[in-house]
């Protein structure tokens, strides 16, 4: 018979990972598992403002029975400091939701309020105020746009996207720029100067790689595609789901012939892990129909190059509408009357929000809803959900003349895709001494160990004598992480995702964002319209 023990441990920064030996003896028939849930405070968190309550319940640790001895005593230490915190950090607000215990400028009465400010959050904002609704945004950076951001180069004045590159050519985001008079124009899409094709595991080129012509292997991927239009808006799968969808998607490529495509798929899926484990319908949602035709008629940016400044304006139209560096630390979505309650923290202190309508928009891993008061369906769904890691970044000072670009590929894996975690491309930028890095990974991993990992990969192109190279230093390091969230092929077929849609409505509650679709700004904006007359009504 199995016993269970439960401990609670201090967090120790978002996605950290407590990495226990082995304990105990194996050599007993029976066995001890313990369970170790984080749940505690941390505080000054260098990831978000003040103090941040973190719960990682996926964390789980299976240990054999054996002598526990010190390691049990010193878990109960930890359990009672992680309740002490907790019991103290939390004023009687938190769960009590009493107006009299707030001032009256500290009470937020709106129509809707969004939880998240990145691209479909901001998006959803200013929708909403256009239908005229009233909004509050709730972000925890200090800044709108998610994974759009903008680097404006001191010196020279230029900028550099080390996000959201592109758009669609589509008329929801023509439209939507439009609204902001920013000027939009073909995206292009060429490389500039020279590309050398490396393994950066050893940093010597690959000698005689040319990467495939994925020409006709994306006509007989299109040709699949087409079976499965309804992919196009959403989740919206059939049921039984079709067996293609749930074949990995390194099986898919073998039963149609699409080895040609892998290394455009690897291009256009940075940051979603090996794609070729993933099940094919996630690489349908990343490379769709409407991705294929902007292939052809081109993508769209900005004119001033400066894709951030969409989100800057909707911040000022916003004004006192956006709680930046804020986070929610209570709510109550059942609550009697019109309304549901949350609590957030912001720099001012707390605010209580009494909002008709709720839209979540980021992703929903559990670590982000420390806060919220979930349902066991709703703590059920989300805990399913599984990430890649995603870094982008801008170096000064490699060493690398201004017009190379170097792309990992391996000179031993099939499609010579790169080996993660590592990174996927140094590429040019408009500024002389600056280089971009894009970094992946299937999992999390510390700020610190991705930017070592990059000196090191820099390096390495300098000891194999590929490349001159020197000391870099980073001119801006951005974590996308978590990134793509997947579940499961067990899951897909089991009907995960119609129980994750038939969330929507529910307790007051509406959700949107790439868990709910795809990573994509254009396509996310227009899956949030087909949400908004269910919020405005």
């Amino acid at each position: 018979m199995e016993n269970i023990l439960v401990f609670f441990l201090p967090a120790c920064r978002d996605e950290s990972v407590i990495d226990f030996a082995e304990l105990g003896s194996s050599s007993s028939s029976s066995a001890t598992s313990a369970i170790v849930l984080t749940h505690a405070i941390k505080i000054d968190n260098p990831n978000g403002p003040g103090p941040v309550l973190e719960l990682f319940s996926e964390m789980t640790l299976a240990a054999r029975k054996g002598s526990m001895g010190i390691i049990v005593r010193y878990l109960l230490m930890l359990a009672a400091v992680s309740f002490l915190a907790v019991a103290t950090a939390l004023p009687s607000q938190y769960s009590d939701f009493k107006l009299e215990d707030y001032n009256f400028t500290d009470v937020i009465t709106r129509d809707v309020c969004i939880v998240g400010g990145g691209s479909t959050g901001t998006y959803a904002a200013i929708r909403l105020l256009d239908l005229r609704k009233s909004v509050v945004v709730v972000e925890h950076k200090d800044r709108l746009g998610g994974h759009t951001q903008t680097y404006t180069d001191p010196q020279t004045g230029h900028t550099v996207e080390i996000g959201v590159m592109e758009f669609h050519n589509l008329d929801i985001v023509k439209n939507y720029f439009k609204r902001f008079n920013i000027p939009l124009v073909l995206a292009n899409s060429s490389s500039p100067g020279v590309t050398s094709y490396v393994d950066l595991r050893t940093g010597k080129e690959v000698a005689g790689y040319v990467p495939p012509d994925p020409t006709e292997a994306l006509v007989r991927y299109a040709a699949q595609l087409t079976k499965y239009p309804y992919l196009e808006t959403g989740f919206n799968l059939t049921y039984p789901v079709p067996e293609d969808l749930l074949l990995p998607f390194g099986d898919f490529v073998t039963k149609y012939s699409l080895q040609g495509l892998v290394q455009l798929l690897n291009d256009y899926a940075q940051g979603f892990g090996d794609f070729l484990k993933h099940s094919t319908l996630y690489v349908f949602k990343l490379l769709g129909s409407d991705v294929i035709r902007d292939f052809q008629i081109g993508f769209l940016t900005t004119a001033r190059h400066d894709n951030s400044e969409l989100y800057e304006k909707a911040t000022a139209e916003l004004g006192q509408d956006v709680l930046l560096k804020s986070y929610i630390v209570a709510m109550d979505r059942d609550a009697a009357g019109a309304y549901a309650k949350v609590v957030v923290k912001t720099p001012d202190g707390l605010k209580l929000i009494l909002a008709r309508k709720i839209i979540l928009t980021i992703p929903p891993k559990l670590q982000n809803l420390v806060g919220w008061d979930l349902s066991s369906n709703e703590s059920s769904l989300f805990s399913q959900f599984r990430n890649s890691a995603y870094y982008t970044s801008l170096l000064r000072h490699t060493g690398i003349p201004d017009n190379i670009s170097v792309v990992n590929v391996a000179a031993d894996t099939p499609y010579n895709l790169p080996v993660l975690p590592g990174v996927y491309q140094i590429n040019t930028t408009t500024v002389p001494g600056l280089h971009a890095v894009l970094f992946g990974s299937d999992q999390w991993l510390p700020d610190a160990q991705v930017q070592a990992d990059i000196i090191s990969t820099i390096s390495r192109l300098g000891t194999a004598g590929t490349l001159p190279t020197t000391t870099p230093y980073f001119a801006i390091f951005s974590s996308h992480t978590p990134y793509e969230l997947t579940v499961p092929a067990k899951a897909i077929k089991n009907g995960f995702y119609k129980e994750l849609y038939g969330l929507q409505g529910q307790r007051r509650t509406y959700y949107t964002g790439a868990a709910f679709h795809t990573h994509d700004s254009s396509l996310l904006w227009q899956f949030t319209e087909t949400l908004l007359p269910l919020v405005v009504a």
